[in-house]
């Protein structure tokens, strides 16, 4: 999995490549409704070996039912710098996303997307690369504020920029008395749309189903890696 050969390799080269994309990022709903094949992605890395592994794991949103799933293993693309954490993880999803022989109607992000600083988390940036329509779920809130939303599932309260006072997303209580998660607009949906997709997604589980199966896809395959990687040495 080679990096591109234009992929930021700066902090200022990726600053500047997400304020190049930020106004193509369309923080609405299409006109007509999407289907129902839904991917999760996520990723795992292992710094000390620079191996990055992301999963694609494409489900029929109906029956939450595995359709189809793929991994990519390459070397980390960028380091880590909090707020550019999609110059890091970004080459190898992509790869992942390419090896499907379906193409997703949704990706779900393990992540952000307009809740970031400069409104373009790794959400909004797969979408805008892949002109997808994706959402980010994240596990913590980021550097963004909110109320505790009620215990009931499906209860929510606004994410806000404490700067602006903005939403940028939502705290979601998808199982009743868990820990809330963090949904965002990636791309090609709007905020209501992608808190109905994630309650959808997450019937049993406080995460939804795709990043269950992403998450657990891309830690085997970085142990895999990890372990070619030992043997051939």
């Amino acid at each position: 999995m080679p990096i591109p050969a234009d992929w930021p390799t700066t902090q200022a080269q990726a600053l500047a490549e997400q304020e190049r994309l930020r106004p193509l990022v369309r923080a609405h709903d299409d006109t007509e409704p999407p289907g129902r094949l839904i991917a999760g992605v996520d990723v795992a890395y292992d710094d000390d070996h620079d191996l990055v592994a992301a999963a694609a794991v494409l489900l029929d949103q109906d029956t939450l039912e595995v359709v189809e799933q793929a991994t990519a293993v390459g070397r980390i693309a960028f380091p880590y710098i909090p707020g550019l954490l999609a110059f890091r993880e970004l080459p190898a999803v992509l790869d992942a996303l390419a090896a499907l022989t379906h193409t997703p109607d949704t990706v779900v992000c393990d992540g952000y997307g307009l809740a970031h600083p400069r409104r373009l988390g790794l959400a909004s940036h797969l979408g805008v690369l892949t002109g997808l329509r994706t959402l980010g779920v994240a596990k913590s809130p980021f550097t963004f504020d909110h109320r505790q939303p009620d215990t009931a599932r499906g209860a929510s309260t606004p994410l806000t920029d404490p700067a602006t006072g903005e939403e940028v997303g939502r705290a979601l209580r998808t199982q009743p008395g868990v820990k809330p998660v963090f949904v965002s607009i990636g791309h090609r949906t709007g905020l209501d749309s992608a808190v109905r997709t994630t309650l959808d997604l997450a019937r049993h589980y406080r995460l939804p189903e795709t990043t269950r199966h992403a998450d657990s896809l891309c830690r085997r395959a970085l142990t895999e890696a990890l372990h070619g990687r030992t043997t051939a040495n």
